[in-house]
């Protein structure tokens, strides 16, 4: 009897405990799972089947109108493109969250239309889908090709070509200034900036990565040009939203014909591609270790390997293409914001000549070993980054796994977007934040930088998706700016403000041509062409 008792007593307790496992697992599940969080709020005004596409068309930039959205629904609210649910964050705290907890959770990239035609079926590192093969080739690309060795190594790339572009806007003074000077100011000439700096970036990044030039001399000018257009064609259909993304469904009628374009123009590109592969399959083999490219670098390390189904001549490609879009366009654009800054802050602009006589003076060019000295235009760039990100709603990126974010359910495939320039102009962050006050990083934010680990401050991402090619970028837009800077006398060519107004594409440009007003304020010497 003791027995069958104790049997009872043990079975009740064990069925006791079952019952209250089992009430547990039900209770907290849904909080595992999301199920009883509610999803964040969506944002009025979604049109049937095309969602909030017509309302990202408006009179203002889509970073500025999501920023007013949430100001209404909050940091993290919902919009839908086409029948795509897109989650838009717009809070450094809910970043920190989302670039630390769930970094994993939001590190890959929709496969849109336009990626899979024109990036070799996603093998374009940046802007690929998460996966084995991504995390392959930027560990490539973040140890080899982008290491601060190899910088260093190619800094004489980086120098000649600032030098040389120098050089050629001190010619075009030279040319000019018998021939038209600005009546207040005995020797100015008025110059226009937006394609300087753009063939600056484009002539330092290519040379860095395929040994070419096709900006300014060169020996075949048609072939420079066809490149070019070729070049600008790829950049602006990688940035199209198709119908087949907005709705899949329709895909096939390609509306538009925008997918029969990125297909003729991918082909072009890779044309290219190959002429220049294999330029440097020949040639790689005899260049000493300093004059080696990244493409030779590249073909050195891969030999005729294959890496998850990519074969090492299209991975190749694809890395230098992803390099190219993301080395040229993003510097350009901010050194010409930069100048803006400085045009319509003469106070700013005098300060920063000032840090430079006393620095470096006026008998001699400055060097790159010059740029620690220079902490003023430092802050200058931080705050440029941070008024005008090249990237201002950041690369877009994917859910693969359910989470929670700001205490909401974000369900899996939902897309990202981080609207980094409402992050950046927080009031409750920063002090009259639409203000432009380089200052503010040597005193209130002087530890705050642009490497990802400050949430309000995030010009190139976070986490696992952080743009690899910061240091190169930085590197180059300090010593760009310093040079130009030391080099020239700049004035408005008017009084009224430089003309601020932006246009979004793959990256947020100056929408109107920067013409300003320039001198040379060097002895000669600092010219030569042979320096």
């Amino acid at each position: 009897m003791d027995s069958i008792l104790n049997y009872l007593n043990t079975t009740t307790i064990a069925g006791i405990l079952s019952l209250i496992i089992l009430l547990l697992v039900h209770l907290f599940r849904p909080f595992k799972l999301g199920g009883n969080l509610k999803e964040p709020p969506m944002a009025s005004g979604a049109w049937p089947i095309l969602g909030h596409l017509p309302l990202m068309r408006g009179s203002q930039p889509l970073h500025i109108t999501l920023g007013a959205m949430a100001d209404k629904y909050g940091p993290l609210f919902t919009i839908k493109l086409g029948g795509t649910k897109t989650i838009v964050l717009s809070n450094w705290q809910m970043a920190k969250e989302c670039f630390t907890t769930n970094d994993m959770a939001v590190s890959s990239r929709p496969k849109t239309v336009a990626l899979e035609n024109l990036t070799y079926n996603f093998a374009a590192f940046g802007l690929g889908p998460y996966g084995p093969y991504w995390r392959e080739i930027r560990k490539i690309a973040t140890l080899e090709l982008l290491s601060n060795r190899r910088i260093e190594l190619l800094g004489h790339v980086r120098v000649s070509e600032v030098q040389a572009s120098i050089n050629e806007l001190y010619s075009a003074w030279s040319s000019k200034k018998n021939k038209e000077s600005y009546s207040g100011d005995e020797g100015y000439v008025s110059v226009e900036l937006n394609q300087w700096f753009a063939q600056l970036t484009f002539n330092t990044t290519l040379r860095m990565i395929a040994g070419k030039r096709y900006l300014g001399a060169t020996v075949d000018e048609e072939k420079a040009k066809r490149c070019l257009k070729i070049i600008e064609d790829f950049m602006y259909l990688l940035g199209v939203y198709t119908i087949g993304d907005a709705i899949p469904a329709l895909r096939w009628m390609d509306l538009g014909g925008h997918e029969r374009a990125m297909k003729k123009s991918a082909k072009e590109f890779d044309d290219i591609l190959d002429e220049w592969l294999e330029e440097h399959k020949t040639s790689f083999r005899g260049k000493a270790t300093n004059e080696r490219d990244f493409m030779d670098v590249m073909i050195s390390i891969l030999g005729d390997t294959q890496i998850h189904g990519f074969d090492a001549d299209t991975i190749i490609k694809a890395t230098t293409m992803s390099m190219m879009l993301g080395g040229t366009d993003t510097t350009g654009v901010t050194l010409t914001w930069a100048v803006c800054l400085l045009l319509n802050n003469p106070r700013t602009l005098k300060k920063a000549k000032e840090e430079l006589d006393s620095h470096v003076g006026k008998e001699r060019c400055i060097t790159e070993s010059d740029l620690s000295k220079l902490v003023y235009l430092q802050a200058i760039v931080k705050e440029t980054l941070r008024l005008y990100p090249a990237g201002t709603l950041g690369a877009p990126r994917e859910f693969i796994e359910n989470c929670i974010l700001g205490g909401y359910h974000v369900k899996k495939g939902s897309r990202l977007i981080i609207n980094i320039w409402k992050i950046q102009t927080d009031p409750t962050i920063w002090s009259d934040p639409l203000d432009f006050k380089p200052e503010r990083f040597l005193t209130t934010h002087r530890d705050t930088d642009v490497k990802g680990q400050h949430f309000e401050l995030l010009p190139f991402g976070s986490g696992r998706r952080i743009c690899p090619g910061m240091s190169f970028a930085l590197q180059m837009v300090h010593f760009a700016l310093a040079r130009f800077l030391h080099s020239f006398e700049i004035l408005k060519p008017s009084d009224e403000p430089i003309d601020m107004t932006g246009i979004l594409g793959l990256s947020y440009a100056k929408a109107t041509p920067l013409e300003i007003l320039i001198k040379p304020c060097l002895a000669p010497r600092c010219f030569d062409e042979t320096m």
